[in-house]
């Protein structure tokens, strides 16, 4: 599957922005989606999953309660919700395919990566 993130942008804080992935190909309902985020000089990390029904979530404790992620099927398209954005949560974003079907946190948990999308939030 082929993976196309949009949506980055420049917002003040505590403003919200909202992100999409588009996935080409024929399983994308058939797996794990999850977004995750890369800030200058810092290592990848998991902000988001989703079992590849939609309807279990898992959220980092730096996001939970402030972003949603969810899925569409039909239009197999990834999305992320971003509210109450601060500072910190300036990085690129990047969208990701699982390997398997329940909720997942770890990056070699995911095997196909979108290009990214950078998020700023100023101060």
């Amino acid at each position: 599957v082929q993976l196309q993130a949009f949506g980055g942008g420049l917002v003040q804080a505590g403003g919200s922005l909202s992100l999409s992935c588009a996935a080409s190909g024929r399983t994308f309902s058939s797996n794990t989606m999850g977004w995750f985020r890369q800030a200058p000089g810092k290592e990848r990390e998991f902000v988001a999953s989703i079992d590849r029904r939609g309807i279990s979530t898992l959220y980092s404790d730096s996001v939970k309660g402030r972003f949603t992620i969810s899925r569409n099927n039909t239009r197999n398209t990834l999305y992320l919700q971003m509210n109450t954005l601060k500072p910190q949560d300036t990085a690129v974003y990047y969208c990701a395919g699982g390997i398997g079907r329940s909720t997942a946190w770890r990056t070699t948990q995911y095997n196909h990566w979108g290009q990214g999308t950078q998020v700023t939030v100023s101060s």
